[in-house]
């Protein structure tokens, strides 16, 4: 089983797709894990024209690309959060409107529902994205935070997102959550209280990250041993942890980059995420989907870093056995 491994469109959105196409094909990627911001993928588009989603896999075929899943992470955002100026810096001007919260939350819901339709419209099994939370700020149990509080966080999401999970068991996509702070899942015991809260919905599933997991202690391999069918879509990120004695893994109010930071995402391969327990678990689990790289790294020029990331995904892959070892001691 070999993988194919591809590249997150979505940290690279100032570029057309017809140069990052031009790009990922050279520095050796199978496909694109296209964003739904930029020029990449325009759900509008993709429902009201005909030619549209046709065209844009014609583009990537010219590269010998091929395209396996889509990602609409900043408009999932909003679904379920506490709206306030900083989504106006990540959402589409249909999808802000007036910035009246509610609003907004609607709007985003009905935005998450058609790229669901978009997604079947390309062809694709998967729809990568954030959910957003309302209890994500009450984190830290100060002011006290009750357990009726963060069941109502757990409901809200629920409500919201069991409509738009809906549609996608309607057209027959999957939607992935990427685990990750901020969102209603960070790590195994609430992404288990999320799959509760929706009951354990057949469209529901996640995005693997272990860059999200590393910083906060929680170890990946087990992550997908817990939720081993629940697995429709990986990404390859890395992350390093250098706590110091003076930063802690909360990231004191800097900006990603900043040396004094305890934590930050690095090119893959160079930082504390353990690919080769994760390519295992993945075998375990009987993934068989992407491989894709979501490229981070404030150090680093990202042509650099894309194809040294690439070269690694592929060097580290683990095929399973066909046979054990120790099946050749007892052959005459």
């Amino acid at each position: 089983m070999t993988r194919p491994v591809t590249l997150f469109t979505g940290q690279w959105a100032d570029l057309s797709l017809v140069d990052l196409a031009a790009k990922a094909g050279a520095f050796g990627f199978d496909g694109l894990e296209l964003a739904c911001w930029g020029d990449h993928f325009d759900v509008g588009r993709a429902l009201e024209e005909d030619a549209y989603c046709q065209g844009q896999l014609d583009l990537l075929g010219e590269h010998d690309l091929h395209c396996w899943a889509i990602s609409n992470h900043l408009v999932g955002q909003a679904v379920c959060d506490r709206i306030d100026q900083r989504h106006h810096q990540i959402l589409p001007e249909h999808i802000w409107g007036h910035g009246e919260p509610e609003g907004v939350r609607e709007r985003a819901a009905e935005e998450m529902k058609k790229t669901a339709r978009a997604a079947a419209k390309l062809g694709v099994p998967v729809v990568n994205g954030f959910t957003g939370s309302s209890i994500w700020p009450d984190l830290y149990f100060f002011p006290p935070v009750s357990r009726e509080q963060i069941k109502q966080g757990y409901d809200d999401f629920a409500n919201r997102w069991g409509p738009i999970l809906d549609v996608f068991k309607e057209v027959g996509v999957k939607f992935a959550l990427e685990v990750h702070p901020s969102e209603i899942a960070d790590d195994t015991v609430t992404t288990r209280a999320a799959l509760e809260a929706v009951g354990h919905h057949e469209a529901f599933g996640f995005n693997f990250d272990p860059s999200h997991l590393v910083w906060q202690g929680v170890d990946p391999a087990r992550f997908i041993d817990h939720f081993p069918d629940r697995i429709f879509h990986c990404h390859m990120k890395d992350v390093k942890t250098h706590l110091d004695g003076d930063s802690g893994i909360l990231g004191s109010h800097l900006q990603f980059g900043d040396p004094r930071r305890g934590w930050d995402f690095v090119s893959v391969g160079r930082g504390d995420v353990d690919f080769d327990a994760i390519m295992r678990a993945l075998n375990l689990a009987g993934y068989e989907g992407p491989l894709s790289v979501e490229w981070e790294d404030s150090g680093m020029h990202r042509d650099q870093g894309a194809i040294e990331s690439c070269e690694y995904i592929r060097s580290i892959e683990v095929q399973p056995p066909d046979r054990g070892f120790e099946d050749s001691f007892s052959e005459e």
